[in-house]
């Protein structure tokens, strides 16, 4: 099995197709069966977003007895990035719901398919706005193009419609950025999508209070495809819409995408092009927006991720939680990274047709239940839910708990390549590395198995006296490690000190913090081959690394191995040699914390 969904689609596949079965209608809600019935009519919509009319491509799911007389909630979705509404992924959406009672909306996005004007990345100001014209059509105070009105939707007021938005990715976040610019939308489920594209995209680990000042590493790989997918939309989509044609130096995405990419791939990052990025970044990611979404979110994020990954779900879930806005999360095995075509057993896999068979798919079942059909009794789960790939019943392999696990192991780096839990064990020293001209580290190849690139990616490696490691001592007991570690850290690189100050932050240093299991005898595992890139911000002072949050169990005998290194062939690096030297002390020495489930709260396995 591939690692990852076949083709540069990887990224925006959710696996999502159900069989079409047409004999009898469903009462609203529950479970589906072969006797469901319901039509399927294709629609224009001519929608104003972003300042210009951009038409949408849709197809309106509606259940067999949903009428004016006996209206039902609606649920609208869209597709994942490259994709359409009649993709597998996006139109078992319509399906699934509708045979559950529910009207859907299933279209395609702004810029893909037969929909018109340009891509612009799930800006709330354009998608949003389109997304919002169609609620209107089910809120009944606007016509298709050809007419068509829907007066079988619920109500919650004249010109509010009562409606859910689900999907992945792409789909995803355009949920979070409608609920921004429509506060009719009443429930929302985001599976593996962003917060902030920054972090996605050129991310850095070592965000200080002042926020995000200077881009991370360059995610070239991930990013490079979605840039390709955009932009080569004539070979695979003929007759394109004129309104989706842009220059000919940006033939398909919003200038300011295509400045965004052109930047990242210059490798040039001075002050001007470097604020311009990071506006545009924010300007389009719920971190700028979350403040003005009010509707209950179940956020589901994959473990599997390297595009999107834990943490971004994490972010968004404290801005909502803090700010008074319900919010649940669920990290689930499956991402953009692996298993999206073939799910673990007991994982959402709604190309069987059905949602109650796995645990998520009943969690969003009873989010819709209780904000859609306003069942007010429904338990809708704990506030946060984790998938163990340790545990092989697929009936218990979800453990619930009421918060996320709290940073409360730390080990200290010690001179001799150690991992101590003691400050007095550190020994005094110091240790170097170098980088290269080229990449000597490999975490992953984010598109393997895709577009004709070698599949199985290689195992990760680290080439020596590129990289420093420390490592634990064997563990004494099993340890479920849940979320993001942490590392305070200080190095000493003077060049890299008289290279940041050049007005470019490319000249800043860059390094790979990693977390490895060390097996007995001698294997490494990077789990899900996730790695935190770093920009130092300022050489002469500590800082601190968020790892990529994970959920693993390591074994008993088995240690912990804590790694920075020089490079990594998925990112860019740095400009120039900088060698790089660590020092320790018992008084002044890195440390790195960790975030143990079973140290930190209550967990309780879920069973079916």
């Amino acid at each position: 099995m591939s690692r990852r969904a076949p083709g540069i689609r990887a990224a925006l596949a959710l696996a999502l197709t159900a069989p079409l079965a047409l004999t009898a209608p469903l009462a609203l809600g529950g479970p589906a069966t072969a006797a469901d019935q319901y039509t399927v009519t294709a629609l224009k919509f001519t929608v104003p977003a972003g300042g210009r009319d951009c038409t949408v491509d849709a197809d309106l799911y509606r259940p067999v007895g949903v009428d004016r007389s006996n209206p039902a909630p609606a649920v609208l979705a869209t597709n994942g990035f490259g994709g359409s509404k009649s993709d597998g992924s996006t139109d078992a959406i319509g399906k699934v719901f509708a045979r559950r009672g529910y009207v859907g909306l299933v279209y395609t996005g702004l810029g893909f398919g037969k929909s018109g004007c340009l891509i612009s990345l799930d800006d709330p100001r354009v998608d949003g706005a389109a997304a919002s014209g169609l609620i209107d059509f089910l809120a009944g105070t606007r016509a298709a193009d050809d007419g068509t009105r829907a007066d079988f939707v619920t109500l919650d007021a004249k010109g509010d419609p009562r409606v859910g938005m689900i999907g992945g990715s792409y789909g995803g976040a355009i949920q979070l950025a409608t609920a921004a610019v429509d506060h009719r939308v009443d429930a929302l489920v985001p599976l593996i999508t962003w917060n902030d594209l920054a972090y996605s995209l050129d991310p850095n680990n070592a965000v200080g209070k002042g926020g995000w000042t200077v881009p991370g590493a360059f995610k070239w790989q991930w990013a490079n495809s979605f840039y390709l997918t955009g932009e080569t939309q004539p070979l695979t989509v003929p007759g394109l819409d004129p309104t989706r044609i842009n220059s000919l130096t940006c033939l398909h995405f919003v200038t300011r995408a295509c400045a965004m990419f052109r930047t990242l791939n210059s490798g040039n990052y001075p002050a001007k092009a470097t604020t311009d990025l990071l506006a545009y970044q924010h300007s389009v990611s719920p971190v700028s927006y979350l403040k003005r979404v009010k509707a209950p979110t179940l956020l589901v994020q994959g473990q599997a991720d390297t595009l999107f990954n834990l943490n971004e779900a994490t972010a968004t879930y404290k801005t909502l939680k803090a700010q008074g806005t319900t919010a649940k999360m669920i990290w689930q095995s499956w991402g953009h990274s692996g298993g999206m075509t073939a799910p673990a057993a007991g994982e959402l896999d709604l190309s069987q047709g059905d949602l109650e068979s796995s645990y998520v798919g009943r969690r969003i079942l009873a989010w819709f239940d209780r904000y859609l059909l306003q069942r007010k009794n429904t338990d809708t789960g704990p506030a946060f839910a984790y998938y163990r790939d340790w545990i092989k019943d697929p009936a218990d392999t979800y453990a619930t708990v009421n918060q996320l696990p709290a940073l409360d192991e730390k080990l200290y780096l010690s001179s001799d390549g150690k991992l101590v839990d003691n400050r007095s064990k550190v020994a005094r020293g110091s240790r170097s590395y170098t980088n290269w001209l080229v990449p000597t580290s490999h975490s992953e190849s984010s598109l393997s198995g895709t577009i004709g690139l070698p599949d199985p990616d290689p195992a990760p490696y680290d080439t020596a006296g590129t990289y420093l490691g420390w490592t634990g001592p064997p563990l004494t007991r099993t340890t479920d490690v849940v979320g993001a570690p942490k590392a305070t850290l200080k190095v000493v690189s003077p060049k890299a000190e008289r290279a940041q100050n050049s007005g470019d932050a490319a000249d800043n240093l860059v390094l790979f913090a990693k977390l490895y299991d060390l097996a007995p005898d001698g294997s490494k595992t990077l789990v899900h081959r996730l790695v935190a890139p770093v920009r130092v911000p300022d050489v002469t002072k500590s800082f601190t690394v968020t790892l990529p949050g994970i959920v693993h169990r390591y074994a008993k005998g088995h240690r912990f191995q804590f790694v920075i290194a020089a490079s990594d062939d998925a990112y860019t690096g740095n400009r120039g040699i900088k060698p790089v030297t660590v020092v320790s002390s018992p008084q002044d020495t890195g440390v790195l914390e960790l975030p143990v489930a079973d140290r930190s709260s209550r967990t309780e396995s879920h069973r079916a």
